[in-house]
């Protein structure tokens, strides 16, 4: 017998999903913003001649670009508080995951950024009295970040698909309420089918606009750091 799809329970659990949707946008934007400052400073620290700094900053880049979202981010919510005794939210483990990792990426996309600027650019700086803190701030990060724009939208795409992942510790995002309403009416081919499709609206609305500025930047001359 045909299956016989019915979408009206899911429908009517519309603000369950609204909801979840907020709170993975909610968890997506609060990692990005940290996970962007963060990454700066790590690559900052890692482009240092200090060895002092480059290498722990290293160290953290590789460690979190290298083992799975989904063990660090039961490490900070299980682990991490029998450590310092303080209990992690699964909110504030979510973050904080997100943001060190973000913050790995995004600092290997900042350093190829600066890298990229070409040495006659610190020179000139040099030449009309800048320290290097003056020129990195108001002379070279301004051009870096331009052609690193495509790059931060890119992991802002795959930084929301991560988030997926909160649902196994219990946080209401859009794969928890999905999976709530899914028990809850015993339909959950059109459950997953809609939460399927709000995930790729969001995220390909993202995909058009990481396209459009990648496309403006060409068109301005300014090659992407990826």
């Amino acid at each position: 017998m045909a299956y016989q799809w019915d979408f009206t329970p899911v429908l009517a659990n519309a603000p369950l999903l609204v909801q979840g949707l907020l709170n993975t946008l909610k968890v997506t934007g609060t990692s990005l913003v940290f996970g962007l400052a963060l990454g700066l400073a790590l690559a900052l620290l890692r482009l240092s001649p200090r060895r002092a700094f480059a290498w722990p900053a290293g160290l953290v880049i590789e460690v979190f670009r290298t083992t799975p979202p989904l063990v660090q981010l039961f490490w900070f919510f299980f682990a991490l508080p029998l450590l310092v005794g303080i209990e992690m939210t699964a909110f504030m483990a979510a973050v904080v995951t997100f943001s060190i990792q973000s913050a790995a990426f995004f600092a290997e996309v900042f350093r190829g950024g600066i890298v990229s600027i070409e040495r006659g650019q610190w020179d000139g700086a040099r030449a009309i009295g800048m320290n290097h803190a003056q020129a990195l701030r108001r002379i070279i990060l301004p051009q870096a970040v331009k052609r690193m724009i495509p790059a931060f939208m890119e992991r802002a795409i795959e930084l929301m698909k991560t988030t997926t992942l909160v649902a196994t510790i219990s946080y209401a995002d859009l794969l928890f309420a999905a999976n709530e309403i899914a028990q809850k009416t015993f339909r959950p081919l059109e459950t997953f089918t809609v939460a399927a499709l709000i995930y790729f609206v969001v995220i390909f609305a993202f995909s058009l606009i990481a396209q459009l500025l990648e496309r403006r930047l060409a068109v301005s001359g300014e090659s992407t750091v990826h």
